[in-house]
């Protein structure tokens, strides 16, 4: 699952955005959308990775049961995505470069699996070092 969301983050560098791809899965695996974040890209401040995906999805009947993979912890503006519209599973590829809305979510009983993954840490720290300005735009202002 985490693959369709850094395929998701390497499309938004390539288009000269901000590395950070999201997908949504049904529980059984099936992919129902993917997405990247298109700040930049749209001139959009509200153009995150996960809300990408969540409208890429389309109406749900429910979200409870679906699962959002994003290839970084969801800033508060995502947790309040995944908080409103009920996902129960949140996997993030890592939380280390930035935490946003983990223990949140985790006190809500979002069920938050953290896969600390190297590969989505190398990808947003090059960008964060090569772009600072972009990233301090709002993701990075903590």
């Amino acid at each position: 699952m985490l693959q369709v969301a850094i395929a998701e983050a390497n499309l938004g560098l390539a288009e000269g955005g901000v590395p950070i791809g999201a997908a949504i899965f049904r529980a059984d695996g099936t992919l129902i959308s993917s997405g990247h974040n298109r700040r930049v890209q749209d001139g959009d401040p509200s153009a995150h990775g996960e809300t990408d995906a969540f409208r890429r999805a389309g109406r749900q009947r429910s979200y409870r049961d679906l699962i959002m993979v994003t290839t970084l912890a969801p800033c508060w503006y995502c947790t309040g995505l995944v908080r409103q519209f009920g996902f129960r599973t949140v996997v993030v590829g890592e939380s280390e470069t930035f935490r946003g809305g983990v223990d949140s979510l985790q006190e809500l009983g979002v069920n938050v699996i953290d896969l600390d993954s190297a590969e989505c840490k190398t990808l947003l720290r090059g960008f964060i070092a090569a772009h600072p300005e972009i990233w301090n735009e709002d993701i990075g202002v903590d």
